[in-house]
């Protein structure tokens, strides 16, 4: 229920953000005339853009990071069994398998990239919530392993 309370001035909540995962920009701004819609999504998509190219360049290196089997495995054993990605171990099974047998050609190099795009194909089994919670920490999961 967005309706004010009578007797308090009306706040607008406008969220710029969940593009891209993990960014959120509550714009608390009083209703009056001074507000300007355009200038402030201007300054959110401007925000949002600006994390395209570090993205851009994390995505291209993990593409050309060739892993081993044995590396995936633990890294798979990183993140389920010592509990390091806050995602639900039942999921173990089903990223091994979309990452050992891909469904799509385009995921059959053995890279971190193919490894990624198995956790995020995995988590579309989860309810909506804990869908977006775990595909927003893989990155720093992810981000965060010893080369």
């Amino acid at each position: 229920d967005h309706r004010p309370i009578p007797g308090t001035k009306r706040l607008t909540w406008l969220e710029l953000g969940n593009i891209v995962p993990s960014v959120f920009t509550p714009v608390l701004a009083k209703h009056t005339k001074s507000f300007n819609l355009i200038d402030t999504l201007a300054v959110g998509v401007d925000r949002i853009q600006r994390s395209f190219e570090p993205m851009r360049r994390q995505v291209e290196e993990w593409r050309q990071a060739q892993i081993t089997d044995e590396r995936a495995k633990l890294i798979l054993y990183a993140a389920f069994v010592d509990g390091k990605l806050d995602a639900p171990r039942s999921l173990l099974s089903e990223v091994h398998r979309l990452y050992f047998q891909p469904q799509y050609e385009e995921f059959s190099p053995r890279t971190m990239w193919s490894l990624s795009n198995a956790f995020t194909s995995a988590f579309k089994e989860l309810d909506p919530v804990p869908q977006f919670k775990a595909t927003a920490k893989l990155g720093a999961f992810l981000t965060q392993l010893p080369a």
